[in-house]
């Protein structure tokens, strides 16, 4: 049984930062895509960063670039996502995913998804 659990979500001010975790079980996060999502209140989950299964390049969301970095520990088998200069924007939901796909940045090409993790920017 394939289990993705993310964590250290919360509340912070704008200009501030979190890391958030990913801890997998059942699957081998190095031999998988991994990516984090983000999904804020009405609108539609998108993309915010993967690496890539077939070439393990990094993709960033363009409103990202620069603020967040995803990193991968494959002792712990825990992908992270490390976010810094957080703006009321980034509230959202954040789900981490995994899929064996080269389409980095598209939601249906990943077979495992987290239960999320609450990120919320405000002053």
């Amino acid at each position: 049984q394939v289990q993705l659990v993310e964590s250290g979500g919360g509340l912070v001010q704008p200009g501030g930062s979190l890391r958030l975790s990913c801890a997998a079980s059942g699957i081998i996060v190095s031999t998988y895509g991994m990516a984090w999502f983000r999904q804020a209140p009405g609108k539609e989950r998108e993309f915010v960063v993967g690496i890539g299964w077939s070439d393990e390049n990094t993709y960033y969301a363009h409103f990202v670039k620069g603020r967040f970095t995803m990193s991968r520990d494959n002792a712990k088998n825990t992908v992270y996502l490390q976010m810094n200069s957080l703006k009321p924007e980034d509230t959202a939901v954040y789900y981490c995913a995994a899929g064996r796909t080269s389409r980095v940045t598209n939601k249906p090409g990943y077979d495992f998804w987290g239960q999320g993790t609450q990120v919320t920017v405000s002053s």
